[in-house]
């Protein structure tokens, strides 16, 4: 042996730095993180896009991420509107838990987000659109920046052609130009900074597209200015662009804006890809794409499903979902598995190498069914329509101050008076049977159950067949009582749990 070799010092020295060699290589090898992107469509129902079949929309961005990526032909949003199904995409959980009961009640600062989960894993996140979960200003709790994102171009709302925006909740400016590219082209500034940081980016785009009132530019009109004439001889009432107040317009007009609309969110869309593609990060970026809800119930005239936006039918729930990730998804596929809104937190995390909040999830993660090991959902999707007019009987504390929950950002459509949006939400100490109430639902793989009014004698059930029955036409409520039985209380325990969340029980 070498003399070298039998000092037991020297020894120690090369077993050192052989060890910090390997540790080197296995650091210089290891994979970088994916970029990630969530993008969302507002009140962009399953039917309306050109791979689902839709007659007469154009949608070839859409269409191409569906032939080349992963395509969830049974993806559904958490809640049938969208502040609800917004904040699942953040939290994981169903947004009863902390009292996102509907559109204007805003989340609770204690959640827990995707984005605050991956600023401290080193990503860059950045929020542009629509954000709906309380004020955009500096100054909220729950702004995008209270919640985990470094830069934000935002609306406490939806927003149309020249929309006014907050920029890191300051004042609202006016950007001139169409609604979705404002966004992307922001979007896009935000991943350059990211790139030449060199950190991993996270960037949610929620489109303001195409929540009424619609417009559009016209090049998008002109391809749909010939819909059947049967859509002439009908009106529907909306917002007015000009008065922001409602109005009737003949149906065949309010079509050909709205899809106008949705062609413009579907071009932004892939001025986006683009932009990946010129600067070689396409092939390791996730771009993952749904809409918040179903279609609203006056332009619903191709859905092949019952209900529409605000109902628990298909209609109302079940909305475009695909996923691109070149790296992962090398060859096209399309999935029947159930997937949600709530899983993206859950699968985000597992793909990043991050834990999942320690806390009630309503998500799973989807990395099996994307490197397709999952042909089938373990659990059920839970739905639940909280009953908010209790809200308005009870003598809750607000859970933010009032001022705090005023919005800054103007939009077209009035409420109330208001161009603009305030946000609630209500501490509850405690629960009881009435606090059951409203529509839930259990869907499982085959079988989906709902049940409406209130607990016991007092509500209506309904059981469907998805698989043989997608269109929900036949009530089997009678003829399966025990597949009934069975879905009623594992609904029943899975509604305790949010209560219990409700409470603020996760928090502690």
């Amino acid at each position: 042996m070498s003399r070298f070799l039998k000092s037991p010092k020297l020894a120690v020295h090369i077993a050192w730095l052989a060890c910090l060699v390997a540790l080197l290589n296995s650091t210089a090898s290891a994979e970088q993180p994916p970029n990630i992107i969530l993008c969302m469509g507002d009140d962009h129902g399953w039917d309306e896009t050109g791979y689902n079949g839709h007659p007469y929309l154009q949608t070839p961005v859409l269409d191409e991420m569906a032939a080349t990526g992963l395509r969830l032909d049974r993806f559904y949003s958490a809640h049938p509107s969208c502040s609800p199904t917004r904040g699942s995409v953040l939290t994981g959980r169903h947004p009863n838990r902390y009292g996102t009961f509907a559109p204007n009640w805003s989340i609770r600062p204690e959640e827990i987000t995707i984005a605050q989960i991956l600023q401290k894993a080193g990503y860059a996140c950045g929020h542009f659109g629509k954000w709906h979960l309380g004020p955009v200003k500096s100054n909220s709790p729950t702004s995008p920046g209270a919640l985990g994102f470094d830069r934000w171009l935002s609306h406490d709302n939806f927003f149309e052609m020249n929309p006014v925006l907050s920029r890191n909740g300051a004042a609202p400016q006016l950007i001139e130009g169409e609604g979705s590219e404002v966004i992307v082209d922001e979007t896009i500034k935000f991943i350059s900074n990211a790139q030449k940081s060199g950190k991993p980016f996270f960037a949610v785009v929620w489109f303001g597209s195409p929540h009424e009132p619609y417009s559009g530019l016209e090049k998008d009109l002109a391809l749909y200015n010939n819909l059947p004439k049967r859509f002439q001889e009908q009106s529907v009432k909306l917002t007015s662009m000009e008065t922001g107040l409602q109005t009737k317009r003949r149906l065949d007009k309010v079509l050909r804006d709205r899809y106008a609309e949705i062609t413009a969110m579907d071009r932004a869309i892939g001025k986006l890809r683009s932009y990946l593609k010129e600067t070689d990060q396409r092939e390791d970026t996730i771009l993952w794409y749904c809409g918040d809800n179903g279609v609203p119930g006056n332009v619903s005239v191709t859905t092949p499903f019952h209900g529409a936006k605000g109902q628990m039918y298909e209609g109302g729930i079940r909305v475009p979902g695909i996923i691109e990730w070149p790296k992962q998804i090398r060859k096209h596929r399309a999935s029947g598995v159930n997937t949600v809104t709530s899983d993206m937190l859950p699968t985000i995390c597992e793909l990043t190498g991050q834990p999942i909040p320690n806390r009630p999830m309503d998500g799973i993660s989807l990395k099996p069914l994307i490197e397709g090991k999952l042909t089938k959902r373990q659990n059920p999707i839970f739905f639940w329509s909280y009953d908010t007019t209790l809200e308005a009987k009870s003598k809750l504390k607000p859970y933010i101050d009032a001022k705090l929950q005023q919005g800054t950002t103007p939009l077209v459509k009035k409420m109330n008076g208001l161009r603009t949006r305030n946000f609630k939400n209500f501490h509850h100490p405690t629960f009881t049977g009435d606090d059951y109430a409203g529509t839930r639902v259990i869907l499982g793989d085959r079988y989906k159950l709902l049940v409406s009014g209130k607990s016991g004698k007092k509500s209506n059930s309904e059981l469907f067949d998805l698989i043989a029955d997608p269109a929900e036409k036949n009530n089997l409520i009678d003829s399966n009582p025990k597949v009934a039985k069975k879905l009623k209380r594992q609904l029943r325990e899975w509604q305790q749990s949010v209560l219990n969340s409700l409470t603020e029980a996760d928090y502690r």
